[in-house]
C-alpha cells in the first residue's frame, strides 16, 4: 500500500506539473526547415505523406543513398515497432521501390516506442534524407538551466546515443556553457567549444556557427528546448545537424503564429486536446477513478488519498478557479469518454470557485449525459450550503460526503 501511495504521489506531481504548461513540439522535417532558415546545415531532406509521394521523392532526389524516417513525435523511433508488426521507424533506402514499400508500412500505422506508451502514435508522414557518412557524432542542446538561472548550451562528443546514459556513466563528457541572454554566444566561445569537443580544424568554423545560430533560434522563437542528436562531423569534413528536436513556450503563441500553425494534434491524446480547448488542465492516466478538482495542489492531494485507499486515478483534471456550469459539463464529457472510468470523484474547495456553480454543472451533466456510473461529490467553502441543497433537491443518485477520507474511500469502493 505504501509503495502504491508513493508511486501515485510521484505520478500526481508529474501530472500536475504537465497540466500547468504545455510545450509545443514539431516534427523533424519541420525542425529541419527551421534550422535551414537560420543557415544551419542539415542533410537534404523532403517529406512525403503517401507511399506514392515517397516513390517520386526517391526517384527524383538525385542520389540513391537515402534514409527514410517515420515522422512521429517521440524518441527512440529507430528501435520502435509499428502496430502492424513492421520493425523500426528509421531505415536506409537504396531505390524508389524500397521507399514506396517502407512508406506503405509506416504511413497510417502507429509507431510504438519507449516514449509513446503501448498505444503508440500515428505516423502520417515520412521524411527522406540523403545519407551522409559521419566520422564522429556529437550532442548539442540549448535550454534553460536552473543552476545558472539562464540559458546554457550543453554539448558532448558522445552523441548519437541516450545523453542521460552519458551523463550517468561519464559526466565529464558533458560540457555546459552559459550564454549571455542579450549578447548571445560569442564567436570566440563557440570556437573554443568546438576545439574542446575535438572537432577537426576544418569543421570548427561550421560548428561554431551552428552553436551561435541555435541560440538565435532559441531566443527569436521563444523555444524551451533545442536538441541536436546527433550533430555529425562527416567524412568529407563538414559539420551537419542530423536530427533535431524543438520545444516552444505556449505562452508565446501570440508572437509566433507561424510556428504554432505547425502543431499536429494527431500526435496528442484526443481528450487532452479537447480539455485544452475548454481551458481545462487535463492529463490522462491509467486508472479507473475519474477526478474533477479545482487547483493543482488539491488535485495532487486527491490523487494521493485515492491511492492511499487502494484506488488508481484515471486522470488529473484541474477546472481552475473560473469554471462555469458549462465547463463542468465539458469536464464530465471528457471523463466519460474514457471507458476505463468506473466512478467519478469530485473534490472542490470553494475559495474563488463557488460550490453552487459546481453543483449546477454536476446536476446538468448528470441529467443531460445520462450518467450511469457512481458519482461521489465533496464540496467545501463558498456557497457550500446552497450547493448541498441543490444536490439534495435534484433527487439524483449522487453520493455527497464531507470527509475527504470517507469520500475517497467510497469512490474507490464504487470503482470496483
Amino acid at each position: 500500500m505504501l509503495a502504491s501511495f508513493r508511486t501515485t504521489g510521484s505520478l500526481a506531481r508529474r501530472a500536475a506539473s504537465a497540466g500547468q504548461k504545455r510545450f509545443l513540439s514539431i516534427h523533424e522535417y519541420q525542425s529541419v526547415n527551421l534550422l535551414n532558415s537560420y543557415g544551419i546545415p542539415t542533410p537534404k531532406s523532403i517529406v512525403a505523406k503517401s507511399p506514392e509521394e515517397a516513390y517520386n521523392v526517391a526517384q527524383n532526389f538525385g542520389t540513391d543513398k537515402l534514409v527514410i524516417k517515420a515522422q512521429v513525435l517521440a524518441g527512440g523511433r529507430g528501435k520502435g515497432k509499428f502496430d502492424n508488426g513492421f520493425q523500426g521507424g528509421v531505415h536506409t533506402v537504396d531505390n524508389p521501390q524500397q521507399a514506396w514499400e517502407y512508406a506503405g508500412k509506416m504511413i497510417g500505422s502507429k509507431l510504438i516506442t519507449k516514449q509513446t506508451g503501448a498505444g503508440g502514435r500515428i505516423c502520417n508522414a515520412v521524411m527522406l534524407a540523403e545519407r551522409r557518412d559521419p566520422s564522429h557524432e556529437y550532442y548539442v542542446a540549448v535550454l534553460n538551466d536552473r543552476v545558472t538561472q539562464g540559458v546554457v548550451l550543453v554539448a558532448s562528443n558522445q552523441g548519437g546515443m541516450n545523453i542521460e546514459e552519458v551523463a550517468a556513466t561519464n559526466p565529464g563528457a558533458i560540457i555546459t556553457t552559459p550564454i549571455d541572454f542579450e549578447k548571445g554566444l560569442s564567436k570566440f566561445t563557440a570556437l573554443e567549444l568546438a576545439r574542446t569537443l575535438g572537432i577537426k580544424e576544418g569543421g570548427q568554423e561550421e560548428a561554431a556557427n551552428i552553436f551561435i545560430n541555435l541560440y538565435k533560434i532559441f531566443k527569436d522563437k521563444d523555444a524551451t528546448q533545442i536538441e541536436i542528436n546527433p550533430m555529425s562531423e562527416t567524412v568529407d569534413g563538414h559539420v551537419l545537424c542530423m536530427d533535431a528536436k524543438f520545444g516552444f513556450d505556449d505562452n508565446a503563441e501570440f508572437r509566433h503564429e507561424d510556428i504554432f500553425a505547425l502543431r499536429d494534434i494527431s500526435q496528442e491524446e484526443p481528450s487532452e486536446v479537447e480539455a485544452q480547448k475548454a481551458g481545462l488542465n487535463f492529463i490522462k492516466l491509467d486508472g479507473s477513478i475519474g477526478c474533477l478538482v479545482n487547483g493543482a495542489g488539491l488535485a495532487m492531494a486527491t490523487m494521493d488519498v485515492l491511492a492511499l485507499h487502494g484506488g488508481n486515478p484515471a486522470n488529473f483534471l484541474d477546472v481552475g478557479g473560473g469554471a462555469t456550469p458549462e465547463t463542468v459539463k465539458k469536464a464530465f464529457e471528457i471523463l466519460l469518454s474514457d471507458p476505463k472510468v468506473k466512478s467519478i470523484f469530485i473534490n472542490i474547495f470553494g475559495g474563488i470557485m463557488r460550490c453552487d456553480y459546481i453543483a449546477e454543472g454536476v446536476i446538468k451533466a448528470t441529467k443531460e449525459l445520462g450518467l450511469t456510473i457512481p458519482l461521489v461529490v465533496r464540496l467545501k467553502g463558498t456557497m457550500e450550503a446552497e450547493a448541498k441543497a441543490m444536490i439534495k433537491a435534484s433527487g439524483l443518485k449522487i453520493v455527497a460526503l464531507d470527509s475527504l477520507d470517507e469520500a475517497a474511500e467510497t469512490a474507490v469502493q464504487l470503482a470496483v
